[in-house]
């Protein structure tokens, strides 16, 4: 169950961050998919946590965004970390056609528990 926050700039138009909410729970989806937490393309509630803010007035970046990526560790989604996060870099450039903007992906050792 990844987490998602986005942090943007001010500029970035309210259409474009509309097209990163709608493709970003099947792309992170798919980048974070492994054979212990496999994605079978079916997204629940609580399978994808986003959070968007606007950057504060004390915030520094030089990025359109960043999206920063929490999800559990697990060897398997370790061992191509890079690989992963390039994809989607890649294909979240392709849908959203956002500007400069960096992802962050962190594999912390975690649990879950959520309401059935």
């Amino acid at each position: 169950m990844p987490l998602v926050e986005v942090t943007y700039a001010p500029h970035v138009p309210e259409a474009t961050l509309r097209k990163l909410a709608d493709q970003l729970p099947h792309l992170v989806s798919l980048a974070v998919a492994c054979p212990e937490e496999p994605y079978d393309g079916d997204l629940q509630p609580g399978d994808v946590e986003i959070r968007f803010r606007p950057l504060g007035p004390f915030d520094r970046s030089g990025l359109d965004a960043v999206i920063e990526i929490r999800s559990k560790f697990f060897e398997s989604r370790a061992a191509d970390r890079q690989d992963r996060v390039d994809a989607l870099h890649e294909a979240l450039e392709s849908a959203t056609g956002l500007g400069e903007f960096g992802i962050y992906l962190v594999l912390p050792v975690a649990a879950w528990a959520q309401s059935e």
